[in-house]
């Protein structure tokens, strides 16, 4: 079942995270405030389903990392913690500071300096979230 488990949420948690990263993207440079504002308040409604997904994928690939050694499995472990400090210092507090600034209206220069963080720091969770997941396909076809 963690065979099947895994692969699910990482795939379902990081097509999350890049929904989030494109909407905010396109509706930045294609959409008036209203909709760039309705963006910034779904995204925090996305952790709902985004933090499970996450902690399933989480305990699911350290069970099944448990007993497997190797080059692919310690880059994972060592990109693992990256990812998490990364989401939890950094992109849900912004998530929440920009869902808050839009919600008043408030498109001022920290709105759009936050903004950019958080599309940096996303888009480094993205490339290592993709990272983990390219190693897992290629553990799981060495297996076959």
């Amino acid at each position: 079942m963690l065979k099947t488990l895994h692969p699910v949420a990482g795939a379902l948690a990081l097509a999350i995270i890049v929904t989030f990263f494109l909407s905010t993207i396109l509706s930045e440079l294609f959409a008036g405030p209203a909709l760039v504002a309705q963006v910034k308040t779904w995204i925090p409604w996305g952790f709902l389903l985004l933090a499970p997904l996450l902690a399933l994928a989480g305990f699911s690939g350290f069970r099944l990392a448990r007993p497997m050694r190797g080059r692919l499995i310690a880059a994972k472990r060592r990109r693992m913690p990256l990812i998490a400090l990364n989401g939890i210092v950094v992109l849900i507090p912004s998530a929440l500071f920009l869902a808050a600034k839009a919600g008043a209206g408030a498109f001022d220069g920290w709105f759009y300096a936050v903004q950019a963080v958080e599309l940096v720091f996303g888009a480094v969770n993205i490339a290592l979230m993709g990272l983990n997941m390219r190693d897992g396909l290629r553990m799981t076809a060495k297996r076959r």
